[in-house]
């Protein structure tokens, strides 16, 4: 995952905030409302991109941390051979067949 829009948001709410810091100094009122109103929705949006790669970053280590200790204990990854079935099916269930037992499969109804 790229840390691009992360970046992007952070300068946004920095040069945001410099603006709306420099116009209440400078007297400017309406820069400062305009800039001052589009602070706070910059601001969450920042601390969401910063939970979420927080949180990646927290999963990518815990990811990586449980496929060491699976090799250090010699153990190897074998894939299960995966069960299918008929569709419609569960795959707990063997399919069935509506015909008896003494007649054919192959004859169509008339």
């Amino acid at each position: 995952m790229s840390h691009r829009p992360l970046v992007f948001v952070t300068g946004l709410a920095v040069g945001d905030y410099l603006l709306w810091n420099w116009s209440l100094n400078g007297n400017h009122d309406v820069l400062a409302l305009v800039s001052g109103l589009t602070l706070p929705p910059l601001a969450v949006a920042w601390l969401w991109l910063l939970a979420m790669s927080v949180a990646r970053l927290i999963a990518r280590s815990a990811r990586r941390s449980s496929g060491r200790a699976g090799r250090r204990g010699g153990e190897t990854r074998r894939e299960q051979p995966q069960r299918t079935a008929a569709p419609g099916l569960p795959l707990d269930e063997p399919p069935t067949s509506n015909t008896p037992a003494g007649r054919s499969s192959r004859k169509l109804a008339a």
